[in-house]
C-alpha cells in the first residue's frame, strides 16, 4: 500500500494487497462462525487482550477487518469497526459512553428513524437525548451538564439538508471532555469530520458506500483524536473498572495498541453482548461499493446539482432545498465543510401539499419509491407519510418535514432521462 492521501486510492489499495497463501487480489468472503486456536495459550491471550486476533465472526472477522481498515483510512482515523445497520451504528456510539442516568445532546435536524431511536429507544434504556438546533452552536453549551458525554449531529442532515457546523461544536465539546459524534452518511469523501474536530464518525454503510442498494450494515470509525484519559469524571465509560471485562479501564488496557480505546471497547463489549454484526458477505459488497464511491459522488453533486437548478425554474415548486440554494450562514457551512459537491440529495416543497406529493411519487417511471439514499439509481420518497410518518407533527417540522416536502436522491443516470422523468411527474401532479 502507498502512504497516499488521496481516496480515489486509499479506497482500492487500503487495508490489502493479495492473500499471502493463494495470491487472489480480490478480498476473499471469510463465511465462518469461529476460528481455530494455535493452542490454550493462544486462545487465553485473545480473550485478555494481550494478542490481537480472531476469536468469533459477531467480534471480527478478516473480511470485515479489510473493510474497517479501508474506511478507517479513508477518514484519516485511527480504527473502525463494521456492525449490522447504520442504525445499530448510531445506538452503538452513543451505548459505548452513556450509561442509564446520562445524556447526550444532539442537533434537532436528524433522519426520521435516528430521531425515534434517541427520543423512544434510547428513553426507554435510560439514557436521555436533548434536541436542540443547531443554527446556534452554543445551543449545545447551554444544554450540558454534568451527565453529558458526547455531542450528536449529521454533517448533511437528511432530510434538511443544512450542514451542521462541525468545528463550531466540536470546540465547544472539547473544552469540557465532550466527544462530537458526526453521521457522515450523506457526504462521504465530500466532507472529512475528523479534519474539523470531530471525534467519531458513523456511517450507514447501506447507503453511498454500498451504492447499490443490496446490503445493510453500518461503521464507526474513531478517530484517535480524543483525550479520553484526561477527561476521567466526563468518561467514566472508558476511564473506570469495566466489570464485564475483569476490571480492564479502557484507555489503559489499549495504550499498547494506540489511540484507540473507544472503539475496542465498542467491539469487546457492545458487539460481543448485543450481537449486532456485520455478515462477511455484506462487507465484501461494501468493499466493491467502496472502490468506486469518489467516481460516484461527483457524479451525484453534478446531477444533483443540475436538478436543483432545474426544479428552481417549475411552477408548482414552492422551494427547493439544495445547500446551493442557501444563504448567509447555512451556505458558509456548505461552503466550509463540503468539498466537491453539495452531495446527491435534493428536497423540495410542492404548493400542491400532500395530495401533490403523493401524486408526484406515484407519477414516476425512471425514479424508484424506496426508502433509502445513496443508490447508484435515482430514489424520491414523501418523508410525512413513510421515513418521518411516526415523528409528531412538530417533530417533523423540527427534522425539515412539512406536507408537501419531497426528498429525491439523485442517481448516476443520464441527466437528461432523470430531469424527464421530474417533468413527466411533475405535470400529472399539477
Amino acid at each position: 500500500m502507498t502512504d497516499s492521501k488521496n481516496p480515489e486510492t486509499i479506497v482500492l489499495h487500503a487495508g490489502w494487497r493479495a492473500d499471502a497463501s493463494t495470491g487472489s487480489v480480490a478480498v476473499p468472503i471469510h463465511q465462518t462462525t469461529s476460528y481455530q486456536f494455535r493452542d490454550t495459550e493462544h486462545a487465553a491471550n485473545l480473550f485478555a487482550l494481550a494478542e490481537m486476533g480472531n476469536i468469533y465472526t459477531r467480534i471480527m472477522n478478516p473480511t470485515n477487518d479489510v473493510l474497517e481498515q479501508r474506511i478507517a483510512a479513508m477518514e484519516g482515523g485511527a480504527a473502525a469497526l463494521a456492525v449490522g445497520s447504520g442504525q445499530a451504528a448510531s445506538a452503538f456510539a452513543i451505548q459505548n459512553l452513556a450509561r442509564a442516568g446520562d445524556n447526550v445532546v444532539s442537533s434537532t435536524d436528524l433522519y426520521g428513524g435516528t430521531w425515534n431511536l434517541f427520543a423512544n429507544t434510547m428513553k426507554d434504556q435510560g439514557l436521555e437525548v436533548r434536541f436542540v438546533d443547531p443554527a446556534d452552536p452554543e445551543a449545545f453549551r447551554n444544554a450540558t451538564d454534568d451527565r453529558t458525554r458526547a455531542y450528536y449531529a449529521e454533517t448533511l442532515p437528511n432530510p434538511k439538508l443544512q450542514v451542521f457546523p462541525i468545528k463550531e461544536v466540536a470546540d465547544i465539546g472539547r473544552e469540557m471532555g465532550i466527544p462530537l459524534i458526526m453521521d457522515n452518511t450523506a457526504c462521504p469523501i465530500l466532507c472529512r469530520p475528523f479534519e474539523h474536530g470531530a471525534a467519531v464518525i458513523v456511517y450507514s454503510t447501506t447507503k453511498y458506500i454500498g451504492g447499490h442498494g443490496n446490503s445493510i450494515g453500518g461503521v464507526l470509525v474513531d478517530g484517535g483524536n480524543f483525550p479520553w484519559a484526561d477527561f476521567p469524571e466526563r468518561q467514566p465509560a472508558l476511564n473506570t473498572p469495566d466489570p464485564s471485562y475483569h476490571g480492564a479501564v479502557w484507555t489503559v488496557a489499549t495504550e499498547p495498541l494506540g489511540p484507540v480505546a473507544y472503539i475496542i471497547k465498542a467491539r469487546t463489549t457492545l458487539l460481543r453482548d448485543l450481537g449486532a454484526p456485520m455478515a462477511p458477505m455484506n462487507a465484501f459488497l461494501f468493499l466493491q461499493g467502496l472502490e468506486t464511491l469518489p467516481l460516484r459522488m461527483r457524479a451525484h453533486c453534478e446531477n444533483a446539482q443540475a436538478v436543483a437548478d432545474w426544479l428552481g425554474q417549475q411552477s408548482g415548486i414552492a422551494s427547493v432545498i439544495h445547500p446551493s440554494n442557501q444563504n448567509g450562514e447555512m451556505r458558509r457551512r456548505a461552503d466550509a465543510y463540503l468539498s466537491g459537491g453539495y452531495g446527491g440529495l435534493v428536497g423540495f416543497e410542492l404548493a400542491g401539499g400532500k395530495d401533490a406529493g403523493r401524486k408526484f411519487i406515484d407519477s414516476l417511471e425512471l425514479f424508484y419509491h424506496v426508502a433509502n439514499i445513496g443508490d447508484a439509481r435515482s430514489l424520491a420518497i414523501h418523508p410525512g407519510s413513510t421515513t418521518h410518518s411516526q415523528l409528531t407533527p412538530e417533530e417533523q417540522i423540527m427534522t425539515g418535514v412539512t406536507d408537501g416536502y419531497v426528498r429525491l436522491s439523485i442517481g448516476i443516470e443520464h441527466i437528461d432521462d432523470i430531469i424527464a422523468d421530474l417533468s413527466q411527474a411533475l405535470a400529472k401532479a399539477g
